[in-house]
């Protein structure tokens, strides 16, 4: 049977084609549970792009399956179950310890987080802040050289590259005298590092794997979600770093693309270093059900937690290690920055590298603007992922439409991510002002109620405004059609980017 291709043919047969296409769309996107943006989102790229979308959808869209995900929560379980009678019992003793009429606030963020993750607020914590990534690694550098008994490393990228290859041999040092190293990092984050890399870290004794993968997997695990994005190291029980840098040149302000590198990162001396031991712990252990690594004896570890009153002198930070991730729905980093928001009564300020905020942020920030507090939000002068960046400019025109005030930084790639209010709140970690954060990433923060470091970092905060660009309407108005274009269009992505 010959077939006459006219043009009528043709047309039906790309109708039939769509159809199928529309209905294989419907099919993969609602046989997952998500939120409603995210869903038509994905019906948006799988419609308009056949083939194409799929494509996408496969490294993008796909969740973790059931099994990461039990294994993932019976970790979480395991460790909450044994402990909740006894952090209950340190919770009460914490609210007596911030009963301050200038802590009203601290009091209500600290029973938010200990209600959805947990978190302990621990007290006797000395913190140095770092926004510079020379001097940070310098410092983190020896403080693995003076290690005695483990060192914990987790991080979202991990590079083979020359602050990687100075890193590692820190840690080979380590090893090499006895001391217990384990390095936890995202497969896809760290791209072009191989398990051959960790190679002579564990033929003297260290381990290193990627999380919840096996090292020689990376083709065929190709999903581009779901990482490891926090960013933490905790040594001997005493001493711990958290914050936005990772290991690589670029977070040394050596890539040309980028320039000065501009990041916010913390290090801790005091009794916060249990709770990020404890997120590495519960992070590794659930990783090692995929491999054959040494497990992490979380209770030799947490067998004597006890949480003292504040005591000696020097800085004194209250502070909670809150975490979130796609294994839990109570999404407790993105809540307790609309506490601090939505509660705020004389300015809040935020550093961001990506500004594409879910609506329950977009409106606090609205409503706070516009009953009068100082509200106002940093983002990057340049895009490191173009859609990503055309989404954020669209979200900062809204925003400075309604009276929040929205800063370009000019001085290289600011990638901290920071949140300042009052006289004592403040929160340095991993998660970005984006769903990604909210939703799809395993992030950690660290959230502080100390008035002389929120100052501190308020005072960052100006400073960066010196090499900071005010947007204005008028600066939105003046961009082409086409730009726009772009920015409403990568909106519209947003919850899948």
């Amino acid at each position: 049977m010959n077939i006459v291709w006219t043009w009528d043919v043709v047309r039906r047969l790309i109708e039939i084609l769509w159809l199928i296409n529309i209905a294989f769309a419907i099919w993969t996107v609602f046989r997952t549970r998500r939120d409603i943006a995210s869903t038509w989102a994905w019906l948006l790229v799988l419609s308009a792009l056949p083939i194409v979308g799929f494509i996408l959808y496969l490294f993008v869209g796909r969740k973790l399956s059931n099994d990461d995900i039990f294994n993932i929560r019976v970790e979480q379980k395991e460790y909450r179950d044994k402990y909740v009678r006894q952090q209950e019992r340190l919770l009460k003793r914490h609210k007596l310890l911030l009963q301050s009429e200038r802590l009203a606030r601290a009091r209500q963020l600290v029973s938010l987080s200990a209600s959805l993750d947990s978190a302990l607020v621990t007290f006797n914590n000395r913190v140095k802040v770092f926004i510079d990534g020379k001097k940070l690694f310098q410092q983190m550098i020896a403080d693995f050289d003076q290690a005695e008994d483990h060192i914990y490393v987790e991080f979202y990228t991990f590079y083979s590259d020359n602050l990687g290859k100075r890193v590692l041999a820190a840690l080979e040092r380590a090893a090499k005298r006895g001391v217990k190293v384990k390095v936890l990092y995202d497969l896809s984050g760290s791209r072009g590092t191989t398990y051959k890399f960790f190679a002579h870290l564990e033929e003297l004794g260290g381990e290193a794997q990627p999380f919840n993968s096996k090292a020689n997997k990376r083709i065929t695990t190709p999903r581009l979600n779901y990482h490891l994005h926090r960013k933490i190291v905790a040594i001997d029980g005493k001493l711990g770093y958290i914050g936005g840098f990772n290991i690589g040149d670029q977070y040394l302000g050596e890539d040309p693309k980028f320039g000065y590198w501009r990041d916010t990162h913390l290090r801790v001396a005091g009794q916060a270093v249990i709770a990020l031991t404890a997120r590495f712990g519960m992070d590794w252990n659930t990783t090692c059900r995929k491999t054959k690594k040494e497990r992490v004896n979380l209770d030799k570890l947490l067998a004597d937690l006890e949480i003292e009153r504040p005591s000696g002198p020097g800085q004194d930070v209250a502070m909670q290690i809150v975490s979130s991730g796609p294994d839990n729905d109570n999404f407790a980093i993105r809540r307790a920055y609309e506490s601090i928001i939505s509660s705020a009564r004389q300015y809040v300020y935020i550093q961001t590298p990506y500004l594409i905020p879910g609506e329950p942020i977009l409106e606090s920030l609205i409503i706070a603007a516009r009953s009068g507090i100082d509200v106002r939000v940093m983002i990057p002068c340049m895009p490191d992922h173009p859609f990503v960046y055309r989404a954020t400019e669209y979200y900062a025109k809204y925003l400075v439409n309604n009276k929040v005030k929205v800063y370009k930084y000019n001085n290289g790639f600011i990638h901290a991510k920071t949140m300042v209010s009052g006289n004592n709140l403040a929160s340095v970690g991993s998660a970005n002002q984006d769903y990604r954060s909210y939703r799809l990433n395993f992030e950690a923060n660290a959230f502080t109620y100390n008035e002389e470091l929120t100052a501190q970092l308020k005072q960052i905060f100006e400073n960066d405004i010196k090499d900071s660009t005010l947007l204005t309407p008028e600066y939105f108005d003046q961009q082409s059609n086409w730009r726009k274009f772009k920015q409403y269009f990568s909106r519209l992505l947003s919850p899948v980017l």
